[in-house]
């Protein structure tokens, strides 16, 4: 009796280590949640919610400010107080790379937003045109700095399963942004100096960003690369649970391991090995704004106001159709997967910009023009919404290698902030010269010409590891 005790005791211990250790085996196996990283993400985003909220802060408030400042009807003036803060996100994005690698992603969150905190009362205090441009310059560069950084640091935080919908979550706070932008500005033509109320209002983020980022976890990719692995492990049980650990640790050491970001040359990125990777992401971000997108965001106002729409109305409709763009992203990017999304957002985009065509030619008048053109132009940002705009910066900071990966964007980005700033400048001066119909078919053709460059070189990414991705790329090279 008492053998068969022992016997059956001894069974039950081995059949209670057995479960154990098939329950350790099936829980790493098992997805990350979500959960963990979705606060750190969130506080990342606030980088992209001031990134458009400085895009849109003078849209409804550029009228005013020129009466104020004394360079009303100078059009050229008008679009250097619009696109000057390009100028200054060129220089920030193009050093981004070197300081998110030199400072870590945190730190680069918290100099972005001592900038904008700077630039922002600067704008808000400017008695003259130049004040108001040195303001905007400050703003500029912290916008430069800011999406580079956030797209690292929400593809290296994120669990592959979510990464698409985290991608897409910066986007809905660049339209929130837009959309604060535009309702605060409502008053600007009525209120005497509320603008400056506008820009005193973006110090508020500003400094939610640089002091929550201080209770954030660090990237741990990048801890990796500079030697620190136990602070590593202890980023990706913040991140990802603890159980999740050891299997990140170990998939990131097979892909990062011997690649020192110190040892990337300027020239392998420009003209070397990396030459391709970086052809197909600045050209993607080239396409995205040439396509006339933030021509949009930034004139819909005198655009709509021409037929009559008030400038109130139509920007509340531009900001929800932006807004229902980024959700349906959210909700898809994961399941049908980025290329799909991009593909028919640029095939949307080229139809609204042949509707725009059409009720600026003589075939539409009077009401017919209108809707036409409003309904174009709102088509035009849901279909950038949910693929040009948030697929961009995700699946480059996806298939850049992680030894050149803030480097790379900081250039992709560059050339991003050199095409929006001149699409700014520019745009008021075109619609004067060659007229709508024109500058509309310009566009339209960039759309149709971005959907044959997606379809020819982008590589799906969906609910890979950004090591499979790797793997991928190089097959895909070698072929």
């Amino acid at each position: 009796m008492r053998g068969r005790q022992r016997v059956a005791s001894r069974e039950h211990i081995l059949g209670h280590d057995k479960d154990e250790n098939l329950a350790s085996v099936r829980i790493p196996n098992a997805k990350p949640s979500w959960r963990c990283s979705l606060r750190h993400v969130i506080v990342a985003s606030l980088s992209s919610f001031l990134y458009g909220y400085h895009i849109g802060v003078v849209n409804e408030t550029l009228e005013s400010i020129s009466i104020d400042l004394g360079f009303s009807g100078n059009t050229m003036a008008e679009g250097l107080v619009v696109s000057i803060c390009l100028g200054g996100a060129f220089i920030g994005s193009l050093f981004s790379g070197w300081i998110a690698d030199g400072v870590g992603r945190r730190r680069s969150f918290q100099l972005c937003a001592l900038p904008m905190i700077i630039g922002a009362g600067m704008s808000a205090t400017a008695k003259t045109l130049w004040g108001m441009l040195l303001g905007r310059l400050f703003v500029g560069t912290g916008m430069g700095l800011g999406p580079p950084v956030a797209a690292l640091y929400v593809t290296e935080v994120s669990p592959p399963a979510v990464r698409g919908a985290f991608g897409a979550l910066t986007q809905i706070a660049t339209c929130l942004g837009l959309m604060g932008s535009l309702f605060i500005g409502i008053p600007a033509k009525e209120i005497v100096g509320w603008w400056r109320i506008c820009f005193w209002v973006s110090v508020i983020p500003a400094t939610m960003l640089a002091l929550f980022m201080e209770i954030c976890a660090e990237s741990p990719h990048w801890l990796f690369k500079r030697g620190r692995t136990i602070e590593a492990e202890a980023a990706f049980e913040k991140l990802l649970g603890g159980v999740h650990v050891k299997p990140a640790m170990t998939e990131l050491s097979k892909s990062d391991r011997g690649d020192g970001s110190d040892s990337v040359k300027l020239s392998e990125l420009i003209y070397g090995r990396y030459f391709r990777v970086m052809f197909i992401g600045s050209t993607l971000f080239a396409l995205q704004q040439l396509s006339g997108i933030n021509a949009v965001f930034y004139f819909s106002s005198t655009v709509f106001e021409s037929f009559g729409v008030p400038s109130d109305i139509a920007n509340t409709c531009v900001g929800v159709c932006n807004l229902l763009g980024s959700v349906v992203a959210m909700i898809l990017m994961d399941k049908l997967g980025r290329k799909v999304l991009l593909l028919g957002s640029f095939l949307g985009m080229g139809l609204s910009m042949g509707l725009q065509v059409i009720a600026a030619s003589s075939f539409a008048s009077g009401f017919g023009s209108m809707y036409l053109s409003v309904g174009g132009m709102l088509l035009f940002v849901l279909s950038f919404a949910f693929g040009a705009g948030p697929v961009p910066s995700l699946i480059m900071s996806e298939i850049l290698p992680g030894n050149i990966r803030a480097k790379a964007m900081a250039i992709c980005l560059a050339v991003h902030w050199v095409i929006n700033f001149f699409v700014g400048l520019f745009f008021l001066r075109l619609l004067e010269l060659i007229g709508a119909q024109l500058l509309y078919s310009i566009f339209g053709s960039c759309c149709l010409i971005a959907v044959v460059f997606v379809k020819k070189y982008i590589l799906e990414t969906k609910g890979k590891s950004l090591q499979e991705i790797e793997i991928a790329l190089l097959a895909q090279e070698a072929n």
